[in-house]
Parts: structure tokens; C-alpha cells; sequence
């Protein structure tokens, strides 16, 4: 439980640093920091470490403030936070229909 109440809220912070307007006068534009801001997977690395820092000043989850940890928990934030971003938009879950293209060259049948 301790696992999913950090990667929801390792998600969640993302999701507010990346595309929330709050931070849109102080986000940053251009250059490598404006790349960082834009990209969901590589900011969720950064909240993973943050997160791991907080950890032992909340009981939400508890977690041994090391090297290790600071790897593992950022690389899970990073992780999870991209691949939430890819299915769950403002309007729900995202799903795309592909339509495949049934016509068969008649010289390849």
C-alpha cells in the first residue's frame, strides 16, 4: 500500500509541475530546464528523489532515505508517471482506434 500511495503521489505532483497552470508564470520555457518541465518521465524522476526525501516527514509512506533508494524510487516515479500520462488525459482514460488498411494488392494474393 505504501508503494501506491507513493507512485500516486509521485504522479500527482508531476502532473501539477508539468501542466498545471499554477506553475505556468514560474515554469520555465526554453533550454534544457524548459525540456525538463515539458516531459513527464523526466520530471517524475526528479518528485521520485524529492518524495524519497519527504519520506521520513510523512506516515503516508516510509521509506530509508540511501543511494539506493534514491535510484530505485526515482527511476518508479519516473516510470509510472510516464506511463499514467500515456493513459489517463483530462478526459479520461485515452484510447485511440487504429484503422487498419484491409486493402490487399492483388499482386501479393
Amino acid at each position: 500500500m505504501e508503494l501506491l500511495t507513493f507512485i500516486l503521489c509521485a504522479y500527482g505532483l508531476t502532473q501539477i509541475i508539468v501542466y498545471g497552470t499554477l506553475f505556468d508564470r514560474i515554469r520555465p520555457k526554453k533550454g534544457k530546464l524548459g525540456k525538463l518541465f515539458k516531459c513527464p518521465m523526466c520530471m517524475g524522476f526528479h518528485v521520485g528523489w524529492l518524495l524519497m526525501l519527504l519520506s521520513p516527514f510523512t506516515e503516508l509512506f516510509n521509506f530509508d532515505v540511501s543511494v539506493t533508494n534514491f535510484f530505485l524510487l526515482s527511476w518508479l516515479a519516473s516510470g509510472t508517471s510516464y506511463i499514467l500520462n500515456m493513459v489517463v488525459g483530462d478526459e479520461g482514460i485515452k484510447h485511440e482506434h487504429k484503422h487498419l488498411d484491409t486493402k490487399v494488392d492483388a499482386a501479393a494474393s
